[in-house]
């Protein structure tokens, strides 16, 4: 990624509350030193020493609704392959090709800021959606044969391994 004020590769990734709205900079060493020292030294344009510390306690009132903000969608689940976005967060990977669309707010941000676009641009897989289909088919299988062996469930777990033998067999035939 480049700097936001010239060529250079951008080094620093800064992210500023703005009003409650996180507002992202991209700069190089040379212009985020500029853009650090200029705000180290300008205080009298914050104003008065109260209106610095009403300015702080919104900071950190809006940090703590974007911890619980982010509790709460660290409970979400995919429903086809059953990864949390905790999960995902922790691991930096996801479950299945369906997790694109069950975290389609908070994804597309990171993917935006990750790669400079959010739409693929470039070469795709000569295959067909129907053997992702068969995979998504297959993860969301396997992970409830491991419910069902731990809720010591065993004819349905021996029925869901039957099932996935038939599916694994039919995509290698």
């Amino acid at each position: 990624m480049k700097c936001q004020h010239c060529d250079k590769p951008a080094t620093f990734h800064i992210t500023e509350l703005t009003d409650g709205k996180p507002q992202e900079l991209h700069l190089c060493e040379e212009h985020a030193r500029e853009y650090l020292t200029e705000s180290g030294q300008n205080p009298a344009s914050v104003g008065s020493m109260a209106a610095m510390l009403a300015q702080q306690m919104a900071q950190q009132m809006t940090v703590g609704q974007t911890a619980e903000e982010l509790a709460r969608l660290d409970e979400q689940l995919c429903p086809f392959c059953g990864i949390s976005f905790h999960e995902f967060r922790s691991q930096g990977r996801l479950g299945c090709p369906h997790d694109y669309t069950c975290f389609h707010r908070q994804l597309d941000p990171l993917i935006l800021n990750i790669h400079g676009e959010s739409e693929h641009v470039g070469k795709r897989p000569n295959r067909g959606a129907d053997q992702s289909e068969a995979r998504t088919r297959l993860i969301r299988l396997r992970r409830e044969m491991k419910e069902a062996v731990t809720e010591e469930d065993y004819e349905r777990a021996g029925k869901l391994r039957d099932e996935i033998r038939r599916i694994e067999g039919e995509q290698e035939g």
